[in-house]
């Protein structure tokens, strides 16, 4: 399975034609404190039908973040611009950007990436079984100001109604998890709800709670299902604080998922 990896210095050409958000990151104290987001944008398709790939970027400089997981993302696809929406957005926010494929598709591909504030030093991905489409776990090694490095692990798991392949997926994925030994923080388009046998396989990774009056992410408009979520472990290095769902309605078909993580040492 490929993978792809782009730095803000990349790409230059691509980007051009858009405007730069200004910097939003003050430098982190020692304690090692990320705001995190989780977001399926839909290739950068709102609800109004409309294509901005910069109009998603302007709703993630508003979050402030520090590390995001981004589902649905094209890569030189006709449908969305033939543009790279990963080193875009990476450049716009003034972050490092990730790829990875799930498959070729319209012209180019489709997949998903990471954004983050800090160095990205590795990528790699670990191919899951496939269902409705080719899967993966697209995976960052970020080096934190502590010298520090963590794995952000991004994925999207299959959507069909039948759960035995997302099972399948996220089985995978935990196992491969229990051999990690740097810290972890897991986010992303799950596809199922709390108390599914797919989102138990998660129960010894910290979750990041969202309160019950605002949990749901899925739809943009009438939200009415939660299947987004942002995790971490081991547990006890990790703690989440003032985790929300985004009052976003147009950007995408998903809200984003905000959470403050705080890595101990």
């Amino acid at each position: 399975m490929q993978h792809y990896t782009w730095f803000p210095s990349d790409h230059a050409a691509v980007v051009s034609q858009f405007e730069r958000l200004p910097s939003s990151h003050p430098a982190l104290a020692q304690t090692q404190r990320l705001r995190t987001v989780a977001y399926n944008i839909r290739h950068a398709v709102g609800m109004d039908k409309k294509l901005s790939v910069m109009r998603t970027a302007k709703r993630l400089h508003d979050l402030q973040p520090d590390v995001v997981g981004l589902a649905e993302v094209d890569v030189h696809c006709n449908r969305s611009g033939n543009v790279n929406q990963a080193a875009v957005l990476g450049n716009a926010l003034k972050m490092h950007s990730a790829f990875g494929k799930f498959m070729d598709y319209d012209g180019g591909q489709y997949g998903m990436a990471v954004l983050s504030k800090y160095p990205i030093i590795d990528v790699h991905t670990l191919e899951l079984p496939p269902g409705g489409e080719p899967r993966i776990a697209l995976m960052a090694e970020v080096l934190l100001p502590s010298d520090e490095r963590i794995l952000v692990v991004n994925v999207h798991f299959d959507w069909l109604r039948n759960d035995e392949i997302r099972f399948q997926q996220a089985t995978k994925l935990r196992d491969y998890l229990r051999q990690v030994s740097m810290p972890v923080v897991l986010l992303g388009d799950f596809n199922d709800q709390p108390g599914s046998r797919t989102l138990r396989l998660f129960e010894e990774l910290l979750e990041a709670d969202k309160p019950e009056s605002e949990r749901f992410t899925w739809s943009a408009t009438e939200p009415k299902v939660e299947i987004d979520f942002i995790f971490a472990a081991p547990r006890e290095r990790w703690s989440a604080r003032g985790t929300r769902v985004v009052d976003e309605s147009v950007v995408s078909d998903h809200r984003p998922v905000l959470t403050e993580l705080t890595l101990k040492p």
